[in-house]
C-alpha cells in the first residue's frame, strides 16, 4: 500500500478537503450517537490549535492529555500536531505520583484533564511541575473551589476552542504545516514501566506513516472499516486504530460513553474490527462461561456440543472447509454461536485482534471456535505499533504470524527478535544511553526471544524474564502463566522459578467467575479474601492448575502455589497502568509467602 508523503496532521487537512461530509467520528453522549464529519474534525482541531497558540504554546512544545477515550482526546492531539506541538498521553488510572513523574519528565507545558479527579492530581503536584503553564479541563461539573493562583492556571476545553475561533489566525496552522517534516516528533508515548521508571518513546510522523501499510494489509482494512475506541489512547495499540490508520484510510472511529459501557457499546456499534488486550479476551471468555452457568441444561448441552464439533475448524482456513464442515458450523451457528457472538458484540467483526501481551493459545482457540475471526499480533511502543500478525485465513495458534509490510527482521544468536524499518521510533526522551541500547545500527532490539516456525514468529518470552532453575533448566514463565490463565477461574499467575529446585506460583482468582461458581454451590463468602480462603475454592484452583500442568513439560509444571488474598493493584505498584505484572515488586511484597512455598529456604 502506498500512502501520500504527508504527516498525520497534513493528512487530516487533506482528508477534510477530499471527504468533508463523510463521518469520521461518532461519540455517544447521554445514550445518543453524535456524528462528526472529517471537515468538522479538522475545523475543531484547528480551533483548538489556534487556542493553544493564543495561550502561549509554541511549535515543539509539549501538550499532556489525561483522559478516558473521547473526541476531545483526539481533538487535543491533532490540534497540537497541526501547530507543531507534541502530545504526551498519561493513563487516567495512574496515581498522582505517576502523573507527576510523566508530566514532569516529559517537560509538559500545558495539560488537558478530563475532570476534577485528573485536575486534582495535577494540582497536587504543581511544585514538581515548574514548566506547566495551563491546565485545560474538559468536564467542569463538580470542580472544587480553587485558590486565585490555581484559577489563573485553569481554562476549560470549550474556552480554548472559543479562543481559537475568535483569533481567526489560520496562518499559524498553515505555517506550522508548511514547516512540518516527516522526521519531526509527533507523539511521546511512555512505556508501562514494568521493570523501572517509564521511558518516553519519541515517535515521529515518519514512524506513524511507516506502520500503517502493514496494519491495513494484514487486517484487510478499507475506508468502510469501523472501530470502537476504548483502550487507553496513551498506549500505541489504541493509537494505531484510533488516529494513525483512520486518518490515512478515511475509516470511522466510535467513542462510547465510558469504559464501563464497552460491551453495550459493542452491541450498538457492531464494529468491523475489534482490538482487545489478553485481559479483555480473558474477561469475555469468563463472561461467556458465567452466562452458560446461568442458563438452562439444554443451552449448556448445545454449547458443549457446538464447541466440540467446531474445535477442529479453529485454525483451518475457511476456504479449505469441506461442504460438511460448513454445514456443521452453520447449524451450530444458528443454534447457539450466533447468540454468543451477539452477547459479546462481535457478530459483525471481520477481524479481531489480540496483542500488547502474551495470551493463552486456548483462549484464542476458544474464540475462533466460536466463530470470532481472532488473530494474534505483535508490536511495541518502540515499533509504533503492530509489526507482525496472522493473515486472517492463515492462523497458526500460539504464534504471532509473519512480519507485516515494510518490516525487515532478524533473529540474533541469543534468540532476540530485531527489526528495522520506517516504523522504528526515534529514541527515548532525555535518555541517550537507553536509546543506544535499544537501537543499534538502525536495528531495534525488542528484548523478546522468538522462534521462527514455517514463516510464523513464535514469542518465547522476554529476554530478561527467562528463568534458570537450580537444576540449570531454562523456564519461560509467560508460557506457564498463560496456560494457567486460560482457566476462567484464574485471573493472574506469577511464576517463581529462578534458582529454585521447582516451579511455584502466586495465583490470583477471577473474583467474578469464582464468585458465581461459589454462589451456585451455596458457599458463603463476603469479600475477596473470604472467598479465597474457602477450602472448596482452594481445591478448585488446584484442579485448574493440574489441568494446566497436563499441557506442560514436567520441568515447567507448578508444584506448589499460594492464593493471593487481595487483587493486584496499580496503586500498590504491583501492576502497571496496562495491568502488566511488576515481578520485582510482587516478589518483594510476597517474599514471606514465596519462601513458605519452598519450606523457608531456596527450594
Amino acid at each position: 500500500m502506498t500512502l501520500p508523503p504527508l504527516t498525520l496532521p497534513q493528512m487530516l487537512r487533506e482528508r477534510a478537503r477530499s471527504d468533508a461530509a463523510r463521518v469520521a467520528i461518532r461519540q455517544k453522549d447521554f445514550g445518543i450517537w453524535k456524528p462528526c464529519t472529517w471537515a468538522s474534525y479538522h475545523k475543531r482541531a484547528c480551533h483548538f490549535a489556534q487556542g493553544l497558540a493564543a495561550l502561549g504554546l509554541t511549535g515543539g512544545g509539549h501538550l499532556g492529555v489525561i483522559s478516558e477515550n473521547r473526541i476531545e482526546w483526539v481533538l487535543a492531539q491533532m490540534g497540537a500536531g497541526l501547530m507543531g506541538a507534541i502530545t504526551v498521553g498519561v493513563y487516567p488510572t495512574s496515581p498522582a505520583s505517576e502523573v507527576a513523574y510523566v508530566i514532569g519528565h516529559a517537560d509538559v507545558d500545558m495539560v488537558v484533564c478530563e475532570d476534577q479527579e485528573q485536575t486534582d492530581k495535577v494540582l497536587d503536584a504543581l511544585e514538581q511541575l515548574p514548566r506547566l503553564k495551563k491546565i485545560i479541563v474538559i468536564e467542569t461539573k463538580g470542580l472544587r473551589s480553587f485558590t486565585p493562583e490555581q484559577r489563573a492556571l485553569i481554562a476549560t476545553f470549550d474556552e480554548v476552542q472559543q479562543l481559537g475561533r475568535a483569533s481567526a489566525n489560520a496562518q499559524v496552522i498553515d505555517e506550522a504545516l508548511a514547516r512540518q517534516g516527516m522526521d519531526d516528533i509527533g507523539l511521546m508515548i511512555y512505556t508501562s514501566g514494568s521493570t523501572g521508571k517509564p521511558k518516553g518513546a519519541m515517535i515521529s510522523w515518519r514512524a506513524i506513516r511507516g506502520v500503517v501499510p502493514g496494519i491495513v494489509e494484514r487486517m484487510r482494512l478499507d475506508a468502510r472499516a469501523s472501530h470502537l475506541s476504548y483502550l487507553p489512547l496513551c498506549h500505541v495499540a489504541e493509537q494505531m486504530l484510533t488516529t494513525f490508520t483512520p486518518i490515512y484510510l478515511g475509516s470511522t472511529v466510535n467513542f462510547g460513553e465510558s469504559i464501563r459501557t464497552v460491551q453495550e457499546d459493542l452491541r450498538e456499534v457492531a464494529p468491523s474490527m475489534f482490538l482487545g488486550v489478553p485481559r479483555i479476551w480473558e474477561k469475555l471468555h469468563a463472561a461467556i462461561h458465567i452466562k452458560m452457568q446461568e442458563t438452562g441444561a439444554l443451552q449448556r448441552a448445545l454449547f458443549r456440543r457446538a464447541m466440540a464439533a467446531c474445535a477442529p475448524l479453529a485454525d483451518k482456513p475457511r476456504k479449505h472447509w469441506t461442504a460438511l464442515e460448513r454445514l456443521h458450523f452453520g447449524l451450530h451457528y444458528w443454534l447457539i454461536l450466533r447468540a454468543l457472538q451477539n452477547f459479546i458484540g462481535l457478530r459483525e467483526a471481520s477481524v479481531a485482534l489480540t496483542g500488547a501481551a502474551p495470551i493463552a493459545p486456548d483462549v484464542v482457540r476458544f474464540f475462533r471456535t466460536l466463530g470470532v475471526p481472532l488473530i494474534e499480533v505483535y508490536g511495541l511502543t518502540e515499533s509504533s505499533g503492530m509489526v507482525t500478525g496472522h493473515h486472517i485465513d492463515d492462523v497458526a495458534i500460539g504464534t504471532v504470524g509473519p512480519v507485516t509490510e515494510g518490516v525487515q527482521y532478524r533473529i540474533a544468536e541469543n534468540g532476540e527478535f530485531q527489526i528495522r524499518g520506517e516504523m522504528v521510533f526515534t529514541g527515548y526522551y532525555k535518555s541517550p544511553e537507553a536509546t543506544a541500547q535499544s537501537i543499534v545500527d538502525g536495528w531495534l532490539h525488542t528484548g523478546d526471544v522468538v522462534r521462527e516456525e514455517a514463516g510464523q514468529i513464535r514469542i518465547v518470552d522476554r529476554l530478561k524474564d527467562i528463568m534458570i532453575t537450580a537444576g540449570g533448566k531454562n523456564i519461560t514463565p509467560s508460557e506457564i502463566e498463560n496456560t494457567m490463565k486460560a482457566s476462567p477461574f484464574i485471573k493472574e499467575c506469577i511464576i517463581v522459578a529462578d534458582a529454585r529446585k521447582f516451579v511455584a506460583a502466586l495465583v490470583m482468582i477471577d473474583f467474578e467467575t469464582v464468585g458465581k461458581w461459589a454462589e451456585a454451590r451455596r458457599l458463603a463468602f463476603t469479600h475477596f479474601r473470604s472467598l479465597v480462603e474457602t477450602p472448596e475454592v482452594q481445591q478448585l484452583v488446584g484442579e485448574e492448575i493440574a489441568k494446566g500442568n497436563a499441557q506442560l513439560a514436567q520441568v515447567a509444571q507448578i508444584r506448589k502455589f499460594h492464593l493471593l488474598t487481595k487483587e493486584l493493584d496499580h496503586d500498590d505498584g504491583e501492576v502497571t497502568a496496562t495491568m502488566k505484572v511488576r515481578r520485582a515488586s510482587i516478589y518483594k511484597t510476597y517474599a514471606r509467602e514465596i519462601e513458605a512455598l519452598y519450606g523457608g529456604g531456596r527450594g
